[in-house]
C-alpha cells in the first residue's frame, strides 16, 4: 500500500465551552477543517461531555458563564481521573494578569484573551496537541518497557528457582532423598510447608513484623537451600546406610556451618547480603537449633533462633518422619503428629507448633500432592 492509499489518521477532537452562541459558531467555524468539535453551553454540561467523550483531545473553555464559571469548571475536570489528562486552554474576555494567574493555577496549560487572533489560536491548540501526543506515546513506550522489565523479571525469577532447586537437588541426590522418580518432592514439600506455617502465623503478634508478604516468599524461595552445608560431607557419612555412631554425628553436624560459609561466600561475591540470602543462611545455619537449647551448632535457645529456622525445623522434622528412610519406614501423619506434640517447648517453638497443629490437614495434603511415586533407599539423618 503507498503513501497516498493509506488511511489518514482521525482528526482530534475539540470541545468548546461558550455561554454565546456566536463564539460558539465562530470557533465551530475556525476549526472544522483540521478538528472535529463538540460544544456545551456551561460548565455543567461540559463535565458531562468531557466524562462520556474518552477519546476528547482539547477543551476551550470560557470563564464568564452563569452558574459554574470557567474556573470552577476547570477544577472539577482536573479532580476527575477520567478528565483530568485533557488539556484545557482558557479562551476569555477576562484578560488581567491576575485573571490568567487564576486560571493556570486551576490546571489550565493555557490562556487566551478575547477577541480571538486565529492564527494564535491555531498554533497554541497545535502545541497543546502536540504535547498531549507526546506524553501518550512517552506513557504507552513506559508502560510497554514496564511490561518488558516485569516478563524479564519473571523469566529471571524462575531461572533463579530453578537454579536453587537444582543445587539443592544436588545435596539431596548425594544424601538419598532424590531419585529418579521422585524429582526433589522432598524440597517441594519443603517449600510449601514453609509457606503454609507462614501465612499461618503472619497475624501472630510474635510473628507479624517478620512475616511479611515479601518475606513469606523470600521463605519458600530460601527453603530448599536449607541442607546446601551437606554438599562438602564426606560419602561415608552422608550416605551410611542406618543411623550415625557420636563421631560421624559430630562430622554430620558441620553442615550448618558449611551452609552458613556457603551462603556467606556467595553475599561477599555480590558485595553484600540481601534478604534472599540472608533467610538462606539463617536457614542453612539454625534449622537444627531447638528451643530448649539442645540443638546445633550454636545450641541457641528460645527467642534467639531465628524466625526462619524456628518454621524450617517443624517443616524439616515433620518431613523426615513421613519419609522413609534405611533404619526406619515412614511413619503416617498420625503418628507423626504425635511424635512432634511430644517436642512443643523443647524440640520446637510452642507457637509455630501451634501453627503447626492448627493446620496439619493442610501439611497432609501438601505430603500427598507432591508424594514420592518411588520409596528411595534414604541416607543418615540429621
Amino acid at each position: 500500500m503507498n503513501a497516498a492509499s493509506q488511511p489518514k489518521p482521525d482528526k482530534p477532537t475539540i470541545l468548546i465551552v461558550d455561554d454565546t452562541p456566536d463564539n460558539i459558531m465562530l470557533l465551530s467555524r475556525l476549526l472544522k477543517d483540521k478538528y472535529h468539535t463538540k460544544v456545551a453551553n456551561n460548565g455543567t454540561t461540559a463535565l458531562q461531555v468531557a466524562s462520556a467523550t474518552p477519546d476528547l483531545d482539547l477543551i476551550l473553555l470560557d470563564v464568564m458563564m452563569p452558574g459554574m464559571d470557567g474556573y470552577e469548571t476547570c477544577r472539577q475536570l482536573k479532580s476527575n481521573p477520567a478528565t483530568s489528562d485533557i488539556p484545557v486552554i482558557f479562551l476569555t474576555a477576562k484578560n488581567q494578569i491576575e485573571d490568567e494567574a487564576m486560571g493556570l493555577s486551576v490546571g489550565a496549560v493555557d490562556y487566551l484573551g478575547k477577541p480571538i487572533s486565529p492564527p494564535i489560536l491555531f498554533a497554541r491548540v497545535n502545541t497543546h496537541l502536540t504535547l498531549r501526543s507526546a506524553r501518550k506515546l512517552l506513557q504507552e513506550h513506559n508502560q510497554n518497557l514496564e511490561r518488558i522489565v516485569q516478563q524479564r523479571t519473571a523469566q529471571l525469577l524462575l531461572m533463579q528457582e530453578a537454579l536453587i532447586l537444582a543445587m539443592a537437588s544436588m545435596v539431596e541426590t548425594r544424601d538419598g532423598k532424590v531419585h529418579e522418580n521422585n524429582g526433589g518432592n522432598h524440597l517441594r514439600r519443603t517449600q510449601h510447608y514453609m509457606r503454609a506455617l507462614a501465612l499461618k502465623l503472619r497475624n501472630h503478634p510474635r510473628f507479624a513484623a517478620h512475616l511479611t508478604d515479601e518475606n513469606i516468599d523470600l521463605l519458600y524461595k530460601s527453603a530448599p537451600l536449607c541442607d546446601i552445608g551437606k554438599v562438602g560431607l564426606p560419602d561415608h557419612i552422608l550416605q551410611k546406610r542406618g543411623k550415625l555412631d557420636p563421631e560421624e554425628f559430630e562430622i554430620m553436624k558441620l553442615h550448618a556451618a558449611y551452609g552458613r560459609d556457603t551462603i556467606m561466600l556467595a553475599e561477599k561475591h555480590l558485595g553484600g547480603s540481601n534478604s534472599f540470602l540472608m533467610f538462606a543462611r539463617e536457614i542453612s545455619y539454625s534449622h537444627q537449633e531447638k528451643w530448649d537449647g539442645s540443638g546445633y551448632p550454636e545450641s541457641l535457645s528460645g527467642e534467639e533462633i531465628p524466625v526462619s529456622a524456628r518454621l524450617m525445623a517443624v517443616a524439616d522434622v515433620y518431613d523426615a518422619l513421613i519419609s522413609r528412610r534405611v533404619y526406619k519406614p515412614p511413619f503416617s501423619h498420625e503418628q507423626s503428629l504425635e511424635i512432634m506434640r511430644q517436642g512443643r517447648g523443647t524440640h520446637f517453638d510452642p507457637d509455630v507448633l501451634d501453627a503447626f497443629f492448627a493446620i496439619e490437614e493442610e501439611f497432609a495434603r501438601i505430603a500427598q500432592e507432591y508424594r514420592d511415586t518411588e520409596e528411595g533407599e534414604g541416607g543418615s539423618g540429621a
